[in-house]
């Protein structure tokens, strides 16, 4: 992986490009997670060039001295400026903490952008209060929750649940939770109207996470925007139907 460097700590990021062409997409992934999750999203490589990146703390990413809520979140749009800045990518592409961020960017950052595209998504990202107790207290059983049944997986495999598993485990207990706060801290919903670029709002029909009503939500209150369900899918729908994922992407890339 490539890194770039800014406000004293280096960000992790991969580039997929088989074409110049296009805006360019730069895919951040969600609380625990890294890079790997957004794998089959560099098929879209031929269309236009992907960058899938690690925020801090994450993956191959350096560190970030943050307290839960918008400090992290701060720090982890930071990031994501510094990659798009250096890549080129004009649409940011984010899943659940990661939609938070690329949502952060929009309002409150001085990056142009020409598109959104938010799955697992929502302007309010509560966590369930027991989730938030066993991310402190018992990891295990907080890893063991999430992949099951139409959470992070519609019908968990084991080669999705271990590419899941092995991402938050390899994060860890103390950033994996830091992350879960973030997003239940998280709260644009008077502030979408503010969005002034083409968003999509990709969800998978059984994620009870982020449920269908929050993606409807953001197309209601952001002015040129849509909403795709993924079918047979729940929070990670680019991991568990990419076909159908990349399709949708594909389809709001030819806007640009």
């Amino acid at each position: 992986m490539k890194r770039v460097s800014h406000h004293g700590r280096g960000t992790a990021y991969r580039r997929s490009a088989r074409t110049e062409a296009g805006p360019g997409l730069l895919c951040i992934h969600g609380s625990g997670g890294a890079a790997g999750v957004w794998k089959s999203q560099s098929r879209l490589a031929d269309r236009t060039p992907v960058t899938a990146m690690d925020l801090s703390d994450h993956g191959e990413s350096g560190s970030l001295a943050a307290q839960a809520g918008y400090e992290a979140l701060s720090g982890y749009a930071d990031d994501a400026v510094a990659v798009a800045e250096e890549t080129g990518a004009r649409v940011l592409c984010g899943n659940s903490l990661g939609a938070a961020v690329a949502l952060t960017v929009a309002l409150d950052r001085d990056l142009a952008i020409d598109g959104l595209v938010l799955t697992g998504a929502g302007a309010r990202l509560p966590v369930l209060d027991d989730l938030l107790v066993w991310l402190d207290s018992d990891f295990d059983r907080a890893i063991e929750f999430l992949h099951g049944p139409d959470r992070l997986f519609h019908d968990p495999n084991e080669e999705l649940v271990g590419i899941s598993e092995a991402a938050m485990r390899d994060t860890g207990r103390e950033t994996t939770a830091r992350d879960f706060r973030t997003c239940h801290e998280f709260d644009v919903r008077e502030r979408l109207d503010e969005i002034d670029v083409p968003m999509l709002a990709v969800v998978g029909e059984h994620d009870k996470l982020t449920p269908p009503h929050y993606h409807e939500a953001l197309a209601g209150s952001i002015p040129d925007s849509e909403v795709v369900t993924v079918d047979d899918a729940a929070h990670l729908a680019m991991l568990e139907q990419p076909g159908a994922f990349n399709d949708a992407v594909e389809s709001f890339l030819d806007r640009f």
